[in-house]
């Protein structure tokens, strides 16, 4: 018989769960599951492939460990697989490691720092400096300030910044560099890769002179870049995108941002908090791709903090002269001492000579992948920012390593259906699955219930009321199908609702669920059990 190694079962009546599953496979002759040994084995007819019992054991609630096979180390003329990696971030470095485990050889080629966007100048600084934005703020005002004296900090933006750096480095050495050269199987190249063909790439080495580089398969994870939108005037003006933000020694007295998704709120209220009058300008709403109550709940958060919102607005020009911004709005003029844009990323595909090998990008210039990470051309990968994928560096590595196994003839799929995305203001605003929007254009009827934080404990303790938790369920059945929250720590919140939808679990079902009294968490549970009560009328932590 086969084996599959199972996750994800925690007693016997979970492993009568995935044996049912694949025995409702088409084609699957007969399964046995073993909670104490971890594992189903299963024999089934020849169409029956990997791919169609690992989507069964996950319906179920449960996760397939897809890289027990021998991973294939040779190339027809049997020596060593060789990858090539374009690119040394998230799913590069995940890609590059997994191949090299499974008996790869891999040359990993990076034409500008070691570690991408994530470590070097999104997640890791963004975060550091978000989280200093918050400790200014709550030293200056909090809902304790009766009884705790505020006062509003002195910011020394340098050592803060230095701070900030020095974690960037660290986490640089750690996680990246060092890893890659100490790794014997993996070789890096700095330099800038250009195919050449299907199988070898042109590199401009960054020490001068060029290189040919042959391959068995290719992963193209070249990441992303700020998108400029051509706004008259501004590419004649020193603005900012994030990654200047994210390094400034000082903290301007006015600054203007446009834009309204994830990187514009968080640095937005960051630099508020700092010292910054901040001006945003929204084209839309805020955040205006989620459920519109989510917008509406950080605007008035914004507003509260003296951030200024001017939704449905776009400067029609931008100029800048003598050290000030000056941008044009149907509102009229708005002036400002820095300007911010952060109007999203667009995928670095326009060097790699694509078109040439075949390679099929979409409207955005993103790579067009599947769920194996395969492209349109054989033998090539993409993984990451660059690709239709969304841009999280979760995701990113996730696709990396599952584009090595099926680089080293594995097979696996990145499943999307639980993806938890959260944006780090303050609240945090966090989602899973599908918004009410969402599921309809899916053509599936919803039942909906929003329960405000006044009526979650902790958040009465905290005497920070601030947003929401909403459930989305199926009509009829009460199958949970996404959760959005604005809340303090929602991010934290968010996983669980990832995995109670990952199990299938109904509305009725999680509200029945054990949550531990005075967390953040407790909230889910609270708004589950909205559907079939009235949560003002029962106790503190009533079951």
């Amino acid at each position: 018989m086969n084996t599959l190694k199972i996750t994800g079962m925690t007693c016997d009546s979970c492993a009568r769960h995935v044996q049912k599953a694949l025995q409702q496979v088409p084609g699957v002759q007969q399964a046995e599951a073993s909670f104490a040994e971890g594992q189903a084995r299963y024999e089934a007819a020849a169409s029956v492939t990997t791919t169609m019992l690992v989507a069964a054991v996950r319906k179920a609630g449960y996760e397939v460990v897809q890289d027990e096979v021998s991973p294939v180390t040779q190339n027809g003329s049997g020596e060593a697989r060789h990858i090539a990696v374009i690119g040394s971030g998230g799913a590069a470095m995940a890609a590059a490691l997994r191949a090299a485990e499974r008996g790869a050889k891999v040359t990993v080629i990076e034409r500008g720092t070691v570690g991408g966007t994530c470590v070097n100048i999104g997640c890791v600084p963004s975060k550091v400096m978000i989280q200093a934005a918050h400790v200014a703020h709550l030293r200056a005002r909090s809902p304790f300030d009766d009884g705790i004296t505020a006062v509003p900090p002195v910011i020394d933006r340098r050592n803060l910044l230095r701070q900030q750096q020095n974690l960037v480095d660290t986490l640089r050495h750690a996680k990246y560099e060092n890893i890659l050269q100490s790794h014997t199987d993996i070789e890096l190249v700095h330099g800038e890769a250009r195919f050449q063909d299907g199988h070898t790439l042109n590199i401009a080495l960054a020490e001068g002179g060029e290189r040919t580089q042959h391959f068995d398969r290719c992963l193209i994870a070249s990441g992303a870049r700020p998108a400029i939108p051509p706004i008259p005037g501004l590419e004649e003006t020193p603005y900012w995108t994030s990654t200047e933000a994210l390094v400034s020694e000082t903290i301007p007295e006015y600054l203007i941002v446009i834009g309204s998704s994830v990187v514009a709120v968080e640095l937005a209220q960051a630099y508020a908090r700092l010292g910054s009058r901040v001006t945003i300008l929204a084209r839309h709403t805020l955040l205006w791709h989620e459920d519109p109550a989510i917008g509406a709940a950080l605007h008035n958060v914004f507003r509260d903090e003296g951030i200024k919102v001017l939704e449905q607005t776009q400067a029609s020009r931008v100029d800048h002269a003598d050290g000030q911004f000056v941008l044009t709005t149907h509102r009229g003029e708005i002036r400002a001492e820095r300007l911010l844009v952060a109007t999203g990323r667009r995928p670095n595909t326009d060097d790699l000579n694509l078109q040439d090998v075949g390679v099929e990008l979409d409207a955005a210039h993103a790579i067009v992948i599947d769920a194996g990470m395969r492209t349109r051309t054989a033998d090539i990968f993409a993984a990451g920012d660059c690709t239709n994928m969304p841009q999280f560096v979760y995701v990113a590595a996730a696709g990396g390593t599952r584009a090595a196994i099926n680089m080293t003839d594995g097979e696996a799929e990145l499943d999307l259906t639980t993806m938890p995305a959260v944006v780090f203001s303050d609240p945090q605003v966090a989602t899973v699955g599908y918004s009410e929007a969402q599921a309809h254009e899916a053509g599936i009827k919803t039942d909906s219930r929003t329960l405000d934080l006044e009526n979650v404990p902790r958040a009465l303790a905290n005497f920070d009321t601030r947003g929401f938790v909403k459930v989305v369920a199926e009509a009829g059945s009460g199958r949970l199908l996404g959760v959005q929250a604005v809340a303090a720590q929602a991010g934290e919140l968010i996983q669980s609702a990832a995995l109670a939808i990952r199990a299938g679990m109904t509305v009725q079902e999680l509200a029945d669920q054990l949550f531990p009294y005075l967390t953040m968490v407790e909230g889910l549970k609270l708004a589950a059990q909205t559907f079939n009560k009235d949560v003002k009328q029962l106790s503190c932590c009533a079951g």
